[in-house]
Parts: C-alpha cells; structure tokens; sequence
C-alpha cells in the first residue's frame, strides 16, 4: 500500500514507537505461539488467532463508523488465500525451530518481493535490472544459508524449509495488499476478511486433528493472546505506515528479529551461534538494501511500500 507523506502536525517519533511497540507485540505473540504450540497444532492456532482478529476488527469498523462489506471479494479471497497459507508455514515454524530463527526467515519477505521484481523485469524486458537489487538478494540467501546450517545439522530441515516458504508466499500477499489498498480499501476490512479466511482454513484442518474440547487455564489464556497480540501489532504497523516515513518504519521491524532472538535466549534456552547471528544480520542487512533500493525507485516504491498485516 503506497503510504502517504506524514503529516506535519503529528511529531515524527509517534510512528517509530508504533513500529517498536508492535514489534515487540508480534515476539511475544511468537512466544505464546511456541508455548500453545504444546497443546494445539497450526490449524488450531491458526483458527482461534483468526477468530479473535475477525472479531476485532468487527469492533473497529463498528467504532469506526465503518463497514466490512466489500464490492471486491474475489480480491480479498486471494489476499486471505495466500495470507493464511503463510500465517499457518509461519506457526509450524515457530512451534518447531528457535523462535529468531522461524521469527527471521519469515521477515526474508522483503528480499523475496526483491527477487520478484529483478524476474518481473527480465521476464517483461523492459526495465534494467539494477545490480545492487540482485547483490541484495544474494546476501539475503547467504543469511539463509547461515541460519539454516545450524538446523541441518539438528535435521530440521524441513521446518526451516517451511519458515523460507513462509515469507516467500508472505511476500506475495503483501503485494496483493497494495492492490487492495489502492481501491481504498480500509485495512480493518482487509484484515477482516483475511482473518476470515484464517477462520475457515483453520476450521478445514480441525476435520483431520479434531478440535480440542476441552482448554486448560493456560491454553485458552495463550490462544486469547496471540489473537489480541497480532491484532493490535497489525493495527499499529498500518497507522505507523500511515503517517510516518516507510524506510524508517521498515528498518525499525527488524527490531523483531532482535526481540524474538531474546525471548529465545531467556525463555527457551535456544543455543547462541556466531553462524546463525551472523545469518540474521545478512538477512536484516539485505532487506533493508532492498527497501532502500525501492525508495529511490518511484516506479518500484509502488508496489513495496505495505505493512506486515500478518
């Protein structure tokens, strides 16, 4: 969504504290997501978090004076489809791998969306690629390559596999978001009817694993908090992008990773590797070349300029 100039009026540091804040709300929904990952599996998670966001963004296009009825549902129903294919990668990640390292692979989004416009360009031939977006992407492989060494080795593999998908289908998304925000459609509607979608595909998965009949205390208290957590971390990025400067607001969400990096550390004694810090920074480095890259590029800056509305 292409995000307007800020406004003069509102002091600067307001946007900036809406990304930290939501950042840190997205690790600790991280957090609650690995715990309840104990008790329930993706497709539950999935759809109690879904079902809380759909719920609240009710609420707010009530308060706002609002509605979520949409004149374009074939467009929302493939943001959700996609959305909700990598919300689920992303919680099997994060149940599954040390919370950075799930937390990391999903935010290779940005260099994803990178790769996407160097083949759109060579597929359409008539743009030149620029040889720092394609320096950009290849580092952000190589921070790929650092994280996943230390999975390979602990055969998990195919988790780290499912986080890289994670952010490649996340990505997508994200550009369909941008599509449906310039047809001016508010984002409490896209994340509604996104979380719609999170509702009825976590329902399907409930016909295989069968649905939890019974909560402790603490399960439901954690399945409350991912769907509050992720829902008001999506409204704060989407004000955030609103009103302040996106490269800032872009650099900023890496503090994500960092957040999740600690919560590992302190809550699930993930291991500390030089390899797999050395592979964060790359991939933080190169997404945010890449958005630096697509700032300076109007033609670019059209496409890229959305919010994480995961």
């Amino acid at each position: 969504m292409v995000s307007p100039q800020p406004d003069p009026a509102r002091p600067s540091w307001s946007s900036s504290w809406l990304v930290v804040c939501a950042t840190f709300l997205f690790a600790t929904m991280g957090v609650c997501v690995k715990l309840a990952s104990a008790e329930y599996p993706a497709g539950e998670l999935v759809f109690y978090r879904s079902l809380t966001g759909a719920l609240l963004m009710l609420a707010v296009a009530r308060w706002q004076g609002g509605t979520v009825v949409t004149r374009v549902p074939a467009m929302h129903f493939w943001r959700s489809f996609s959305g909700v294919i990598s919300l689920c990668l992303w919680f099997y990640a994060i149940g599954n791998l040390p919370l950075a390292t799930a937390m990391t692979l999903n935010y290779m989004s940005s260099v994803w969306m990178a790769l996407f416009l160097i083949g759109g360009a060579i597929v359409v031939g008539t743009a030149r690629v620029d040889s720092r977006l394609i320096a950009t992407v290849l580092v952000g492989f190589a921070g790929v390559g650092l994280i996943l060494r230390p999975t390979i080795e602990e055969q998990q593999l195919w988790h780290g596999l499912m986080g890289l998908l994670s952010g490649v289908i996340a990505a997508t998304a994200y550009l369909q978001v941008t599509a449906l925000g310039r047809i001016g459609e508010p984002e409490y509607r896209i994340v509604f009817w996104f979380s719609v979608g999170g509702v009825a595909a976590g329902g399907l998965s409930l016909l295989w694993t069968g649905m939890h009949t019974s909560h402790t205390w603490r399960g439901a208290a954690l399945l409350l908090a991912i769907g509050v957590l992720a829902s008001v971390a999506q409204l704060m990025l989407t004000r955030a992008y609103a009103t302040g400067r996106t490269l800032v607001n872009a650099s900023l969400q890496y503090l994500g990773i960092a957040w999740s990096f600690a919560y590992g550390v302190l809550l699930f004694d993930d291991k500390v590797t030089a390899i797999a810090i050395a592979g964060m920074l790359l991939i933080a480095g190169a997404g945010l070349s890449a958005t630096l890259l697509r700032s300076r590029n109007p033609r670019i800056a059209e496409i890229a300029d959305s919010p994480n509305t995961i």
